[in-house]
């Protein structure tokens, strides 16, 4: 059977992390790095550094907010909007974080808003889904994810998806050392593919990449990469750190 025709996307998430002095580190790696020119690589540093960070990376090193608000503008203090994002010449967003949904409340339906109008918008996007370690102690893995990849679906139009990279991040795993084995990781990845042909399309679930999340390190990346439907990584603490050019090129 061919293979998909998605091409490998690792995205560094830099969280709450990093000043002027830290981030032209991270600059540096990355630019002397070698990085495997058929990956897509975004990072997303926070808001106030969004615009230096743009122009100071590569230009083949695409960048993201680690979030935006459903609306272009208004009076909602402390949000970003998808038009301010694009304003200073970032092309994703990253929405739905676990840490947005467990830490700061947000539910489904706004998630799925978000996404709806960061696409609308023009940004590139990266919805992230996962359950917490009782759901997948319960046996809810699949209701959970399934319930928040609804969500965002609903919100996308056919022509948007390919606009779409989809974060599976068991919220287990995320910053705690525990990580789905490939198997497992594999397998829940099949099923989020098969729920895209089941309730979008075939075309949809064939050419959506679906990346995985979760205390992925340089160890541990290339054994996760070899897996048919993990089409790349979101890579949180990492990222901020020379290894994760080894997860860039973990294909290589």
């Amino acid at each position: 059977m061919l293979s998909a025709p998605r091409n490998f996307f690792v995205g560094g998430n830099w969280k709450l992390n990093g000043n002027k002095q830290e981030i032209g580190k991270i600059i540096n790696f990355l630019t002397a790095g070698n990085l495997d020119p058929s990956t897509e690589v975004v990072c997303a540093p926070p808001t106030i550094y969004l615009e230096y960070v743009r122009q100071t990376l590569p230009s083949s090193v695409c960048v993201a907010a680690q979030n935006c608000y459903k609306v272009p503008k208004g009076a909602f203090t402390g949000e970003t909007s998808p038009a301010m994002i694009k304003d200073v010449g970032v092309e994703w967003a990253i929405i739905g974080h676990s840490e947005r949904r467990n830490v700061f409340g947000e539910s489904d339906e706004l998630i799925g808003a978000k996404v709806g109008h960061a696409l609308e918008a023009g940004l590139k996007v990266i919805p992230c889904i996962g359950e917490k370690l009782e759901e997948m102690e319960s046996g809810k893995t699949e209701e959970v994810v399934f319930c928040q990849l609804k969500a965002i679906a609903d919100n996308i139009k056919p022509d948007q998806w390919q606009n779409v990279v989809i974060a599976y991040e068991p919220v287990w795993a995320i910053g705690t050392g525990k990580t789905a084995s490939p198997a497992q990781a594999q397998e829940i990845h099949v099923m989020l593919r098969k729920w895209l042909n089941d309730n979008v399309s075939a075309d949809v679930a064939w050419k959506t990449r679906i990346i995985y999340g979760g205390s992925v390190t340089a160890d541990n990346c290339r054994e996760l990469a070899r897996e048919r439907d993990i089409d790349g990584f979101l890579v949180g603490g990492v990222s901020l750190k020379p290894d994760f050019v080894q997860i860039v090129n973990a294909r290589q």
